[in-house]
């Protein structure tokens, strides 16, 4: 008996160092923005240094509410929190990574990147201006494409939004109509068109809907090979969205002169850059409940920030620049406690 039972310790000993260890995981809430690549870098992360990411795209505005209420280890925001929210929630902003906002659209006979737009037009779009895809100005504006005789359907996030922020953001910085009107918020009052949820929803509805334009993050516009647009930039070149031109239009950011690194990255100056790029980042409790879940949000950001880059472009998002990873990293420990 004595025999037999050092055998079954044995073999059950065995068996438990065979498996492997379970993750450890860490829960995330909020922009749909960068769900693409935390989603990839959440796998990869998984086998490299055994953190599972369970994150759930609800929007900027929900991952706001979720970490200000403390039921997530961390909150996601495309749009950044305003700096007195931040210190009444005792909440520390860093930023992930960078990537675009593309406008989308659903034309007959019509390719990718074949229509040109400016963010005039587009205001005028989702004013109720313009109407038709025939009108006079986007014909003007497209000599050579035949632009067809079909309504207008502009779609909108229906959900509080980081990427509404940053295109009405844009829509603010380059239409005065805009900007009295309706301004830059996650949340407006659309004058035209119809909501989805989350940049899935509304590239679903564009896809669905002939005459249909809405504006997604770049990752969902390729993934399900929508009909993106040229944009006119601030140089006033017609750019097409590519990850050269998002980079040209993030090496101008001026991340020095941001408080809690919130970069505008707006219609940014150069002759090769797409006028809609932006930052999305992460709302980390400087009180952490759980001490040892708070670090292994900041080992997982810090492995991304180290390892990520190629998962990021594949994806044409864009790494941040080394100097605010070090700033972020000396932020953490810093004003992090635990």
């Amino acid at each position: 008996m004595r025999v037999s039972s050092y055998f079954t310790i044995s073999a059950l000993a065995l068996a438990l160092a065979a498996t492997p260890a379970l993750a450890q995981q860490i829960t995330g809430a909020g922009a749909t923005f960068p769900a693409p690549v935390y989603a990839k870098w959440g796998e990869a992360a998984k086998a490299a240094i055994g953190l599972e990411l369970n994150y759930q795209a609800i929007g900027s505005g929900g991952g706001q509410n979720q970490i200000l209420n403390r039921t997530v280890d961390f909150g996601a925001s495309d749009a950044p929190m305003d700096g007195e929210k931040l210190k009444s929630g005792n909440l520390l902003q860093f930023p992930a990574v960078m990537g675009a906002v593309v406008p989308i659209v659903n034309l007959p006979g019509i390719e990718a990147d074949q229509v040109k737009l400016t963010g005039e037009l587009l205001a005028e779009i989702y004013l109720g201006k313009i109407t038709k895809w025939n009108d006079p100005k986007l014909v003007e504006m497209n000599k050579g494409v035949t632009l067809p005789n079909l309504a207008i359907a502009p779609v909108y996030r229906a959900d509080g939004s980081g990427t509404t922020f940053v295109f009405t953001s844009y829509l603010s910085a380059v239409s005065a109509d805009w900007k009295s009107g309706v301004g830059a918020s996650a949340s407006v009052k659309w004058v035209a068109g119809n909501g989805a949820k989350g940049n899935d929803g509304v590239a679903a509805t564009v896809r669905q809907v002939k005459g249909g334009i809405g504006y997604v993050e770049n990752a969902y516009a390729t993934q399900n090979k929508l009909t993106t647009t040229q944009l006119r930039n601030k140089a006033g070149s017609f750019v097409k969205p590519t990850l050269a031109a998002f980079v040209a239009a993030a090496d101008n950011g001026d991340w020095k002169a941001a408080p809690n690194y919130a970069v505008s990255l707006i219609d940014m100056q150069g002759a090769t850059s797409w006028p809609i790029v932006s930052a999305t980042f992460i709302l980390l409790p400087k009180d952490p409940k759980d001490p040892a879940r708070s670090a292994n949000v900041m080992k997982f950001f810090d492995w991304a920030y180290k390892n990520g880059a190629d998962i990021a472009k594949g994806l044409d998002y864009i790494a941040l620049p080394t100097a605010v990873q070090d700033a972020v990293r000396a932020s953490w420990k810093a004003d992090i406690k635990g």
